[in-house]
């Protein structure tokens, strides 16, 4: 059978599968990404992390003929590297696709995480949909999008870069990046204890320890707590902002939501993000589903690049 691999490229965790062309995992691997400065500590685990998930699957690197990676950005693309990332405190440059495509000999294609997680839900999917829209809520914010057959890249590799377009200027909490009032810093698990704590120097009471909270920790405590309710309330009118954007912008046949605050807590983030979109698009808005892959998204879209070329869509259908 012909061997590709998917690697996926986190701020927290790196993943690496190795697959056949069915799409089948045979082998995998997983270990934490290494913190900054140096680029290269982080290519050599992903090299470590290649070589361990190849010999899961009883495969040399040799074999395998085509890879993909998702990664967090930004991405300059022709250079095929990670540039100034802002979820790797203290990086200013990852090269991965030529100590990639250098270790298996095999051609490398590079994805934003979040264009790569679209990708595998379109492979994933039964009706091979057209024009699709997954977007990340996590410990940052990102979206990828499928349009017209077509994963979106962008002249550097950057669409849909959707964290940090700006919500709310006039807002007190700053995104990672050092903006003021875009979507990550209001909504992503990162920054949501800083959100929490601008809504109590303006008031809010709250019977939490803010100075030691988790995104977790606020996100389950809305039942009880009036600040950490508070705070849901206005990440589920930011988000459904944020999603109507998105709608309007590439009219897709579905949205999906991934990233590890919308799965651990859809109540709290999926259901204000349905019930609130419709007042903010002009005409219906799409279904608006969860990811079936769970954390897995990212990881089964780079194997799915490989396997298709970049598009995601089964040959056989």
């Amino acid at each position: 059978m012909t061997t590709y691999l998917g690697l996926d490229l986190g701020a927290s965790t790196m993943r690496v599968v190795v697959g056949e062309e069915t799409g089948e995992v045979v082998g995998r691997a997983r270990r934490a990404t290494p913190e900054g400065p140096d680029g290269s500590a982080i290519v050599s685990a992903v090299e470590d992390t290649i070589r361990e998930a190849c010999e899961a699957a009883d495969r040399d690197p040799a074999d395998v003929v085509a890879a993909g990676i998702g990664a967090v950005g930004p991405l300059d693309l022709r250079a095929g590297a990670i540039v100034d990332p802002v979820n790797l405190p203290g990086v200013e440059r990852v090269d991965l696709v030529e100590p990639v495509a250098r270790l298996l000999d095999a051609d490398v294609r590079l994805h934003n995480d979040a264009t790569a997680a679209a990708i595998g839900e379109r492979f994933a999917a039964e009706d091979d949909p057209a024009n699709l829209v997954y977007l990340t809520l996590s410990t940052g914010i990102g979206a990828g999008v499928i349009a017209d057959g077509r994963a979106l890249r962008g002249h550097r590799g950057n669409a849909a870069e959707i964290g940090h377009v700006t919500l709310d200027p006039d807002a007190d909490v700053r995104c990672g990046c050092g903006a003021v009032g875009h979507w990550e810093a209001l909504c992503s698990g990162a920054n949501l204890p800083d959100h929490a704590r601008a809504i109590a120097d303006r008031g809010g009471e709250t019977t939490l320890d803010l100075d030691d909270v988790s995104a977790a920790e606020l996100l389950g405590a809305t039942d009880g707590d009036p600040l950490a309710a508070d705070l849901a309330d206005r990440v589920g009118t930011w988000n459904a902002i944020g999603v109507a954007m998105l709608v309007q912008a590439y009219d897709p046949a579905r949205v999906v939501i991934g990233g590890a605050v919308a799965r651990n807590h859809p109540e709290t983030i999926l259901e204000p993000i349905r019930e609130r979109v419709p007042a903010h698009c002009l005409g219906s808005p799409p279904p608006i589903e969860l990811t079936s892959l769970g954390d897995d998204a990212g990881v089964r879209g780079a194997l799915a690049s490989a396997l298709t070329g970049g598009s995601g869509s089964r040959p056989e259908r």
